[in-house]
C-alpha cells in the first residue's frame, strides 16, 4: 500500500532550481529537506519547553568551539568522520523510501 501523495507547484530561486535539476527524484531530495527541518523544529520546541533557550550567541560560540576542536584533527580522522557522516546520511535516506512498519 502506497501513501497518499499530493502534487505541489513551489517557485524557487534560480540556485535551488539548479540543484533540484540534478537530482534523480527531486521530490524526494525535498521531502527528506523538508522533514530534516521539522525534525529541528521540534527539537527547538522540545528544548524551549524543557526551559532551554537557543540563541544566536550560543550557536556561534558553540560553532567556534567545535572548530577549534576540529582544527586539531589530523586529515585521515577528519575523512574518517566525513566517510561515516557520508553513510549514515546514505543510511538514513533509504529508511524514507521503507514503508511503515
Amino acid at each position: 500500500m502506497t501513501s497518499a501523495m499530493r502534487k505541489l507547484s513551489i517557485s524557487v530561486p534560480p540556485d535551488v532550481a539548479e540543484r533540484l535539476e540534478r537530482e534523480a527524484n527531486a521530490s524526494a531530495y525535498i521531502t527528506r529537506a523538508v522533514r530534516d527541518r521539522m525534525r529541528l523544529d521540534a527539537l527547538d520546541a522540545e528544548l524551549a519547553h524543557q526551559g532551554i533557550e537557543i540563541t544566536e550567541q550560543g550557536v556561534a560560540e558553540a560553532r567556534a568551539r567545535r572548530a577549534a576542536v576540529e582544527a586539531e584533527w589530523s586529515p585521515e580522522r577528519r575523512s574518517a568522520l566525513r566517510e561515516r557522516a557520508r553513510q549514515h546520511a546514505l543510511d538514513a535516506a533509504g529508511t524514507l523510501d521503507q514503508p511503515a512498519a
